[in-house]
């Protein structure tokens, strides 16, 4: 006789799971599959993680105070209007469970970052995908007319993850004035640090002018703390306070917060070499397109190639055997990772002969 079990609820059994970038296997392996910063820990973070592993055993500051004031300071807001959670997606999930009820709908771009469907399940609400257009950016306008008077959320990634382009903040401002004002607006910034605005500052004026706008950002990725996970939100106090409050108690440890008050102190570093990817990856995408691979305008720390299943099989095989990780979407395509030159080098040496692929 079987013996019953608990069983997950329907919309938890169906989830697909999180596909995380593949891990290195050896020193030789170019792990260009998760977009992490190659870089080493920026000044000052490894002695603050030593000194607060020291005092492991007790619990972190559950309201991030010292971190809070530091990314407001960086920002130039308040920290009333800052939330923070281990890593970004944390606090968005954080979002979704503020504002979503059961049967809710949360609209976002597709292909965008493929925990957004899985976020909005958990929380029991519909996703409502959206194509991207061809130039594989937001369809605003398609965006605006899905909303629905069950819409609660929409999800704006820009740059958008994995593809790469960027919203210009009007057409954002143009959504937003389309958008009814008990919609929350979440824009995911997770890369901003890699465009032409790295500190993000004409989307931080759209805060002030649109009080159902929250901004999405990470320090997982150009600030180098992606082992650590260290997200925040910047809203109005009104928005931000809910998503503390649907927080995990102490989720974001003493470690974590104490290496990102550090590297928020070394942002004209960061700037540095945040500007190495930017020239790196003006490189990667002239020379992609010089060998005939249609590639995006990407402005984040990746590139993109749009790839069937038969072309993306081809791809990923061919850079299994050069010893290079790089992320595969079933349908859609390849996300490559920017690393160091000699790293890059690598990948353009597997695609520099593009008729050994199909079309």
């Amino acid at each position: 006789m079987t013996i019953p079990v608990p069983q997950p609820r329907p919309a938890v059994a169906d989830l697909p799971g999180y596909v995380a970038g593949r891990r290195a296997s050896s020193a030789a392996t170019a792990a260009l599959a998760s977009n992490e910063s190659h870089e080493p820990p920026l000044p000052g973070v490894v002695e603050a993680i030593a000194e607060q592993a020291l005092r492991a055993n007790r619990y972190p500051d559950m309201g991030a105070v010292a971190l809070r004031e530091a990314i407001a300071g960086y920002v130039g807001l308040d920290p009333a209007q800052v939330a923070v959670g281990p890593g970004s997606v944390a606090v968005l999930q954080q979002a979704i469970s503020a504002v979503c009820d059961a049967g809710d709908e949360v609209i976002f771009a597709w292909r965008s970052f493929e925990a957004y469907p899985i976020l909005t399940a958990i929380a029991g609400a519909v996703a409502v995908r959206v194509p991207l257009r061809a130039d594989e950016s937001h369809d605003l306008p398609a965006m605006a007319a899905a909303v629905t008077d069950r819409t609660k959320v929409v999800l704006l990634c820009s740059p958008n993850n994995p593809t790469g382009v960027r919203l210009a903040v009007e057409d954002v401002a143009g959504f937003l004035d389309q958008v009814p004002p008990d919609v929350l607006v979440i824009l995911d910034e997770a890369y901003v640090d890699y465009t032409d605005d790295p500190g993000g500052t004409t989307s931080l004026a759209l805060l002030a002018r649109y009080p159902n706008l929250c901004l999405l950002r990470t320090l997982s990725k150009a600030w180098g703390l992606a082992g650590l996970r260290v997200g925040y939100a910047l809203a109005s106090a009104e928005i931000a306070e809910p998503l503390r409050r649907t927080a995990i108690p102490f989720g974001v440890s003493a470690v974590a917060q104490a290496a990102a008050v550090a590297a928020l102190a070394a942002a004209d570093e960061v700037r540095v070499r945040a500007a190495c990817v930017v020239s790196e990856r003006g490189r990667m995408i002239e020379a992609l397109r010089g060998y005939g691979w249609q590639t995006p305008d990407s402005v984040a720390n990746f590139v993109w190639l749009r790839a069937d299943d038969e072309l993306l099989g081809q791809l990923m095989e061919a850079f299994d055997t050069a010893d290079i990780l790089v992320r595969g979407y079933a349908g859609d395509g390849i996300r490559i990772s920017l690393a160091d030159p000699a790293s890059n080098d690598r990948v353009l040496a597997v695609l520099a002969d593009r008729s050994r692929f199909g079309r």
